[in-house]
């Protein structure tokens, strides 16, 4: 019997299980979300030294949250209508618009309804971008390797939102000044976003047929109405709200407690999030792994749930106590970071809790991933008044204490162990998991 000829050597792009013909999308998403992050540690402060108060900053973060929300439930279905493509245009086109006209006019003239409208549908953009990419990858991606592809989505994604970004920010707003800091977001959007479209050839990206019954309108239906025809869905899509909620409220209310009140410079408020967030993307693959043996369920709920009711908490007391004790508030701002992160294995959880419908399971956790940028500044918003920075700190410790007992009700259907290999629980061909920081 003639011995086969051996294969030839996969390229180290192929082993680190990125797709080859999507190599530069995940470049051109870490430029993008590197473009997009710039901002976030600083936006909230900036314009209330622009004279915006701090109740009308918090409902502009509010609006610009709704917004992305809406973009990341609807990026799945709109990709199944035009294709991949298309919608990550359509997401680039819409972030540089309104990033003009929050920058050329709303800016300048201090106009507030002009920022709603510049900066709040901006929070359409970046989430149709994001995720469209995401479906791209799944279309395209093997089985075996879905997740590890999806793995490097969210290392690029969480590496530009908000780390890399705010690292730039502390760089160069000493040099230029905030505003033209504002100016070099727009720069790298546009440059990652170009990178992305025009150097990927993948053909997967266009349009694809539809198969019988999967239609855009019962899709988009069908991810509303399955969080309460499988409640546990609704659970984990609760659970993937309240992930992230703290986070994006603590964008809005923490630089200002920390420069304000604890003493810390903005440059030292910026790294204490760029910390923050790496300690996030390597803690992302590490829960993968915890999640596998541990079991995804247990992983949610006590690495996930029960840590971040305990890091929130840390997060505000430890520098509130020692003052501008930079390694103290580093380690509370690394351990916040690492524990947001025990909520990734709901990205495997929560599609296989429907095993009939997983794309629409998905559609609802990433309504949920959304719904999250639009819900902590809100309860910022309507908290911060009445109850003040600490009243605001404990209600979020107090939600993520709820999803640690949602995530143990979060058992699979006919599995007895929830803690089995990815062959037994693994997504279909087309369901991309949804990371917990994606941020994102």
């Amino acid at each position: 019997m003639p011995t086969p000829p051996p294969s030839p050597p996969r390229s180290l792009i192929t082993r680190l299980g990125i797709p080859p013909t999507l190599a530069w999308g995940y470049l051109g998403l870490l430029l993008f979300m590197i473009g997009d992050g710039v901002e976030s540690g600083y936006l909230s402060p900036y314009l209330i030294d622009e004279g915006i108060s701090q109740p009308r900053v918090a409902l502009l973060f509010t609006v610009y949250g709704a917004a992305a929300a809406v973009a990341a439930w609807l990026s799945g279905v709109l990709s199944d209508l035009w294709g991949p493509r298309r919608v990550m245009w359509t997401g680039l086109g819409i972030w540089g618009v309104f990033q003009l006209l929050f920058l050329v006019l709303a800016i300048p003239m201090t106009s507030y309804p002009l920022m709603m409208l510049g900066y709040g549908l901006r929070g359409l953009g970046y989430p149709l971008f994001a995720y469209g990419f995401l479906v791209w990858i799944a279309s395209v991606a093997p089985r075996a390797r879905l997740g590890t592809a999806m793995g490097w989505f969210w290392f690029a994604f969480t590496g530009g939102l908000p780390t890399l970004g705010s690292l730039v920010a502390s760089g160069l707003i000493p040099r230029i000044g905030a505003y033209a800091t504002l100016w070099s977001a727009l720069a790298l959007v546009t440059a990652g976003g170009l990178i992305a479209l025009l150097l990927v050839r993948d053909e997967r990206g266009a349009k694809q047929p539809r198969g019988a019954g999967e239609g855009p309108l019962a899709t988009l239906l069908g991810s509303v109405t399955v969080l309460w025809r499988n409640p546990r869905v609704g659970a984990g899509s609760l659970a993937r709200v309240i992930n992230t909620a703290s986070q994006f409220g603590f964008f809005v209310i923490m630089p200002i407690h920390f420069t304000k009140t604890v003493g810390f410079s903005l440059t030292e408020w910026l790294h204490l999030l760029s910390a923050m967030f790496a300690t996030n993307i390597f803690a992302n693959l590490l829960f993968g792994v915890v999640g596998d043996r541990f079991g995804w369920r247990r992983t949610i709920a006590w690495c996930g749930g029960a840590g971040c009711t305990v890091s929130t908490l840390l997060l505000f007391y430890v520098p509130d106590a020692a003052g501008d004790n930079f390694p103290l508030a580093l380690a509370a701002a690394a351990l916040y970071g690492a524990t947001l992160a025990g909520y990734v294995p709901l990205s495997a959880l929560v599609p296989s809790l429907e095993p009939r419908h997983k794309g629409q399971a998905l559609a609802a956790l990433n309504l949920g991933a959304g719904a999250s940028t639009f819900v902590g500044p809100a309860i910022v918003a309507a908290f911060v008044g009445p109850l003040g920075v600490t009243g605001v700190v404990w209600i979020f410790a107090g939600m993520h204490a709820v999803s640690t007992v949602l995530a143990l009700f979060l058992r699979l259907p006919d599995v007895p162990d929830d803690a089995g290999t990815a062959e037994k629980v693994s997504a279909s061909p087309g369901a991309a998991p949804a990371s917990a920081s994606a941020p994102a």
